[in-house]
């Protein structure tokens, strides 16, 4: 299969786009086809190194562990593992899964969700990272309906979502973002 491979650490020209042996699977992770891999910031951050603190959390320290980049996924289940229920072959599906910048990646079963039939796999593979993240912001302390949410960086994936769901969820949301998107360096 083709994927982007990365051996340093560095800009996206530091990414290769090559042959590699097409991922295995464990009994409780499924194979995805990609139709649609989501670029969020921790990809980015895995891309560059940076802050230099991810490198000593695991990530690799000259390096990157993991040479095919991307986390967020959309796609057709391609196989699944012995002890996998929720999804079977040819499901569309979206979620978080390990070197989504290929053909193939792996998820854990219970990292992914059937998509909607109404999105595309490009809409699906946008939502995963910065949308679960938001949400998880949004649970903590039960939040009931009618009380104030601030969402600083409203304008970036994670606020963007923050807001749809505070909103949706019938909080009193406040934003706060600036006038230009910042950009990343």
């Amino acid at each position: 299969m083709r994927a982007v491979v990365q051996d340093r650490y560095g800009s996206a020209a530091s990414w290769e786009i090559r042959d590699v042996e097409r991922p295995a699977i464990g009994p409780d992770e499924v194979l995805v086809r990609v139709a649609a891999a989501g670029l969020d910031r921790g990809t980015w951050h895995e891309m560059t190194g940076r802050p230099y603190l991810i490198r000593a959390m695991g990530f690799g320290l000259r390096a990157p562990k993991r040479r095919t980049p991307g986390r967020a996924v959309a796609g057709v289940v391609a196989a699944v593992g012995a002890d996998v229920t929720h999804v079977a072959v040819g499901d569309r599906v979206f979620g978080a899964a390990v070197g989504s910048f290929a053909e193939y990646a792996v998820a854990s079963a219970d990292k992914l969700a059937l998509a909607p039939s109404a999105i595309t796999a490009e809409l699906a593979a946008a939502v995963p990272i910065s949308a679960t993240t938001a949400l998880q912001g949004l649970r903590p302390g039960g939040i009931a309906a009618g009380r104030r949410v601030l969402i600083l960086g409203a304008s970036g994936g994670v606020g963007t979502s923050a807001v749809q769901s505070g909103a949706v969820r019938g909080k009193v949301v406040i934003e706060v973002a600036t006038t230009a998107r910042d950009s990343v360096s």
